[in-house]
């Protein structure tokens, strides 16, 4: 049985975007992102403060560079009852989605809860780089997953228990919900 209340929160929401793929100058087309996106009022209106631990809670959302331009992530992390306090950008090893500029990188917003302290090493550098392809697990489709380094530097700075909103994979020792994974635990208006 999972526990109640997490530690630590990370959410990779399927933001609202579109991404116009294809080739040959103007011939571009919509193409899939090979998930269901969410709007953002959805997103702000999911209930994630209430599996916060009420001693305190970590809370990481990766978001896209236009959304965290627009203030998005910031916006969606005080309806969930957090508060911004730093970010990380981890470099991709290829290009992102889009015309000019290409992104390759992506923000990760960390924000808390209460007066829980981060731990682990103090030498982060704000800018970091995935260490593996920029693919899912699932039948090598390019989606949205993030690096393992991410969470194992997470589980440094952050205490457990720990909890993956929309996650692609299971990870040992982490409770889990997400339409890519067998989720460990059910949130209404997640998708599952």
């Amino acid at each position: 049985m999972s526990p109640r209340y997490f530690r630590t929160i990370v959410a990779d929401p399927p933001w609202p975007i579109r991404w116009e793929g294809g080739t040959g100058g103007r011939r571009r087309r919509p193409t899939s992102l090979g998930y269901k996106t969410m709007a953002l009022e959805e997103i702000a209106a999911l209930q994630v403060g209430d599996l916060a631990d009420p001693s305190g809670c970590h809370l990481f959302l990766w978001v896209t560079p236009a959304l965290h331009r627009e203030g998005e992530g910031a916006r969606v992390v005080r309806a969930w009852g957090f508060e911004p306090v730093d970010e990380l950008i981890w470099e991709k090893p290829n290009i992102g989605m889009g015309r000019f500029p290409r992104h390759c990188h992506e923000p990760l917003l960390i924000a808390r809860r209460g007066e829980i302290a981060f731990a682990g090493p103090r030498n982060v550098r704000s800018v970091q780089r995935w260490a593996q392809p920029h693919a899912s697990h699932n039948g090598g489709k390019v989606h949205s997953a993030k690096p393992d380094a991410a969470l194992d530097l997470i589980e440094q700075v952050s205490p457990g228990p720990y909890l993956e909103l929309f996650a692609r994979r299971a990870r040992f020792g982490w409770e889990y919900s997400g339409d890519e994974s067998l989720a460990t635990i059910e949130m209404a208006g997640l998708a599952a």
